[in-house]
């Protein structure tokens, strides 16, 4: 696409410049020219072209800087002043106009702005027959946020892991978090998308020591759902951020009661933990307490498997069971008390987490 609209600018503007000249690519072979039989052809210079003007094996070189950075260089016969100049202007030129290209065009920044709600839904399908984007497909936002590391390898290493750039798109969204928008197959099971989340995950540690957290929004069907599988894969960062720290791969999907805690006005939160503490405040409970109620709840209200598992007798435990008890006025080996007991410590957990949040 950027050969034949080089070319179409070059056939503009070949009659206003006495020079042959044209454009080449990183490897210095001409994939545009005023002198149409020298497509193709391979320019040979000793001396190493860069971003700067350089004269250079009869021709002056400068670079044409783009949103995607320097992949073009445009070329002009003779290695003189005047030379130099129209390589210059013509490189201003080539720039202006592949910038407003790109950005008119290219199907991943459409993509961008459909998942950041940058484009009006009645706009979307208009753009896609525009940029014959097929519409017809499943697809999948996974979200990839990089834990203490910024660095510009991990986009290099997901573009590397999905080169097929006309069926997934990789978008930079801020310094932590980049979007994998990856077409999928439309029977495809939600446990064969985290298996992928887990190879990226793998595949980031391993290979360029960078930890990572990865949210993964529904699949979808349409063009303008995929910003909902966005949010949802935002969603799913945040809700495990508070509430299931040890885990990487957080599929909205899987976030179960967490997910309508995180959306609760925390005013509702502290009313409810009053509700349910009447006799005494959960910050009465020492840390081995809240330990033996979280390991009962892991094992399924089982005295012995949790004596077990805490290496304590049974009367130890009942003993324990029973302070609790006396404390908040809840018995967890009933039913009801231990799934409100199971929500207030999860409550409490998000007030902590979320402050200001409401």
């Amino acid at each position: 696409m950027a050969k034949r609209l080089f070319q179409g600018v070059i056939h503009q503007m070949k009659d206003c410049v006495d020079k042959v000249f044209g454009v080449v690519d990183s490897d210095l072979q001409i994939i545009a020219c005023s002198d149409l039989e020298r497509i193709g052809e391979q320019l040979t210079v000793t001396t190493a072209i860069d971003q700067e003007l350089v004269s250079a094996g009869g021709y002056s070189f400068k670079s044409i800087p783009s949103s995607m950075g320097v992949e073009y260089f445009v070329f002009v016969e003779g290695d003189d002043v005047v030379s130099g100049k129209y390589a210059e202007i013509l490189a201003v030129s080539f720039s202006n106009i592949k910038n407003y290209y790109d950005e008119k065009y290219d199907k991943s920044n459409f993509v961008k702005n459909i998942i950041l709600d940058n484009i009006l839904a009645g706009d979307i399908y208009l753009k896609a027959r525009e940029l014959h984007f097929n519409n017809d497909v499943s697809r999948t936002v996974i979200l990839i946020r990089s834990i203490g590391s910024n660095d510009v390898s991990v986009y290099n290493a997901l573009q590397n892991l999905f080169p097929d750039k006309t069926k997934d798109f990789i978008i930079n969204i801020n310094e932590s978090d980049i979007a994998l928008v990856k077409e999928t197959a439309k029977d495809i099971e939600p446990e064969d998308i985290e298996k992928l989340a887990k190879s990226i995950s793998d595949t980031l540690l391993g290979e360029f020591y960078v930890q990572s957290v990865i949210g993964i929004g529904t699949t979808v069907s349409n063009l303008k759902d995929l910003a909902r599988s966005f949010k949802e894969a935002q969603t799913a960062l945040e809700v495990g951020k508070v509430f299931d720290t040890q885990r990487s791969i957080i599929p909205y999907d899987n976030l179960g009661i967490a997910r309508l805690i995180y959306q609760l006005p925390t005013t509702l939160c502290e009313t409810f933990l009053r509700e349910v503490f009447k006799r005494g405040s959960i910050e009465s409970l020492d840390s081995e307490t809240l330990s033996t109620i979280q390991t009962f709840f892991e094992n399924n209200f089982n005295v012995s498997e949790t004596s077990n598992k805490l290496f304590i007798h049974r009367n130890t435990l009942v003993y324990r069971l029973e302070k609790i008890k006396k404390i908040t006025g809840l018995d967890l080996r009933e039913f009801d008390d231990a799934i409100i007991f199971k929500i207030a410590l999860m409550v409490n957990q998000y007030l902590k987490n979320n402050p200001t949040k409401f």
